[in-house]
């Protein structure tokens, strides 16, 4: 039997969000309509925003639903931008979905340097922000909550403070954190955060994003009224009733010692555990050896039956150096780490079977570099 331990590339679909995308499914109603059938689905919609917004402590009434999660990244910073901000500054770390719209959209951008354990350099943010030039526009600060591939948790709330002291706009990727840990979208002072369904068990395809009273949206899909005049287009409610229902039962990811466990026997065989000082998302492991690189780490994993995968899953089916380990500062480990994440449902012995296969491809990679020296 295989090992799926890629959960933060996509998750399992929860039972409750299939039985929801089922039912949702099987009734027929357009939210917009004004008729019983229309109604019907409309209550069913609702429903699922109160609980997507429990889920990241925001109010209902602010929750915009999307199609993704790259979708909602892009609508915060494209409102952003036509706000007045000019210059956004984005972590070294953010994944693609942010770093590519900030290129896409803004006049110029540039990086929030992070340290050796892969924390964004406040000292740096404030020091940047004091130093702002008002023809910058609104100062614009993307920071992501928890890091998707070392699991690297940030300072946003800190983050947060300094931003809002120089009247600027924080958006909040929390994405990888959301069902992991505790979010809460007004307490961490984000003017604008990101989630997504298939990351907490629910269906592919469906986002939202929440914002905040300093944060004003501009649509950027003309048609409709719907999402009170935000994203034109009628709603995926399948998913968004998907989404609802896993937003209700998500968490429990089961022992972070186990992975600890699995972990430390890696380490013994010479790898080096990224991020491992500071605080992480409790199923997420980056781990790297030198000369061993990970596109053949994670071929000869797949082969012993277990699923893991080289940084971001969203590289088109691509293994290419990770830049997030590259800001870290180990661009010697930058083409050898790979990410493994469990899930709702991984088990113990998930994590030992793969902590088993990897000791022993790595001894027939040792045997095989031996050979050719």
């Amino acid at each position: 039997m295989s090992v799926y331990l890629d959960h933060n590339a996509t998750t399992r679909v929860r039972p409750e969000a299939a039985a929801a995308v089922a039912q949702a499914l099987g009734t027929v109603g357009n939210p917009s309509s004004v008729h019983a059938a229309g109604r019907a689905a409309r209550a069913r919609m609702e429903q699922a925003r109160v609980d997507v917004a429990a889920l990241i402590a925001a109010p209902a009434s602010t929750v915009v639903f999307t199609g993704g999660g790259t979708e909602a990244n892009a609508l915060a910073i494209q409102s952003a931008v036509a706000a007045g901000s000019r210059r956004l500054i984005v972590s070294a770390i953010e994944h693609d979905s942010v770093r590519e719209a900030a290129r896409a959209f803004a006049p110029a951008v540039e990086d929030l340097p992070v340290d050796s354990d892969g924390v964004a350099d406040l000292a740096w943010l404030r020091a940047r922000l004091a130093a702002w030039n008002p023809s910058d526009g609104r100062p614009f600060v993307a920071l992501m909550l928890a890091n998707n591939e070392t699991g690297v948790i940030q300072p946003v709330a800190e983050a947060a403070a300094l931003v809002r002291e120089a009247d600027g706009w924080l958006h909040v990727d929390a994405i990888q954190a959301a069902g992991k840990i505790p979010v809460d979208s007004r307490g961490l002072g984000a003017d604008t955060l990101s989630v997504s369904a298939h990351k907490v068990g629910g269906p592919m395809g469906v986002g939202a994003l929440t914002f905040g009273p300093r944060a004003g949206l501009v649509r950027i899909q003309h048609g409709g009224g719907q999402e009170r005049g935000r994203r034109a287009g009628t709603e995926n409610l399948p998913g968004i009733a998907g989404f609802g229902a896993a937003a209700r039962v998500a968490g429990g990811l089961g022992d972070p010692g186990w992975r600890d466990s699995a972990a430390a026997r890696l380490k013994a065989a010479g790898a080096v555990v990224l991020g491992e000082a500071v605080p992480r998302l409790p199923n997420t492991l980056c781990v790297a050896l030198s000369g061993w690189d990970a596109e053949r780490q994670v071929m000869a994993l797949d082969l012993a039956g277990v699923m893991v995968s080289a940084g971001s899953a969203c590289s088109s089916g691509k293994v290419k150096a990770s830049p997030v380990v590259a800001a870290m500062g180990r661009a010697d480990l930058a083409s050898c780490a790979i990410r493994v994440s469990g899930g709702w449902d991984t088990t113990e012995e998930d994590w030992r079977r793969f902590a088993d296969a990897w000791l022993e491809a790595r001894a027939r990679h040792a045997v095989r570099r031996k050979e050719i020296a």
